[in-house]
C-alpha cells in the first residue's frame, strides 16, 4: 500500500520554541521572497526521532493590519496554505532523517488578497526552499 499524506498541522510542528525562534532570525538563516511573502529558513539537527522535521511560524505585522482581525485572516491563509503544501516539503526531508527545517512565513503586504493568490505564493516558496536544499 502506498502512504497516505496527511493534511494536518499538529502543535508539534508549530515554532514556540523562543530559543529556536532567536537562532531562525539571529542565525545563519536563508530568505526567498515571493510577493506577498517572504520566507526565512534554516536547516538545524533534529534533538531525537519525536521532533517535527519541519516547524513553521506565520507572522503578521501590526504595520501592515492594525486590526487583528485582517492579521488572524492573514495567517489562517498562510497556515491553510502551508498545511495543504507541506508534502513539498516533506518528501525532501524524508531522504535527511537527522535534520530539521525551521521556517518562518512573513507577511510583506498591506492588503489582503484572495486565498488562491496566497497559496500560490506560499506553494513557490516551498519550491525555492526545496531546490536550495537539493543543491
Amino acid at each position: 500500500m502506498s502512504e497516505q499524506k496527511t493534511f494536518t498541522l499538529p502543535k508539534q510542528e508549530r515554532l514556540c520554541s523562543r530559543t529556536l525562534i532567536e537562532q531562525l532570525f539571529l542565525g545563519h538563516s536563508q530568505h526567498k521572497k515571493e510577493w506577498p511573502v517572504r520566507v526565512v529558513y534554516q536547516v538545524v539537527k533534529r534533538k531525537d526521532e519525536d521532533d517535527a522535521q519541519a516547524e513553521v511560524l506565520m507572522s503578521v505585522s501590526k504595520r501592515y493590519f492594525k486590526r487583528a482581525v485582517k492579521r488572524n485572516l492573514v495567517k489562517r491563509q498562510l497556515r491553510e496554505s502551508y498545511r495543504l503544501h507541506k508534502a513539498i516539503l516533506t518528501d525532501v526531508l524524508a531522504l535527511h532523517p537527522d535534520t530539521k527545517i525551521l521556517i518562518a512565513f512573513i507577511w510583506l503586504s498591506g492588503q489582503t488578497y484572495d486565498s488562491v493568490k496566497v497559496e500560490k505564493a506560499v506553494k513557490a516558496a516551498l519550491e525555492k526552499i526545496v531546490d536550495s536544499l537539493e543543491q
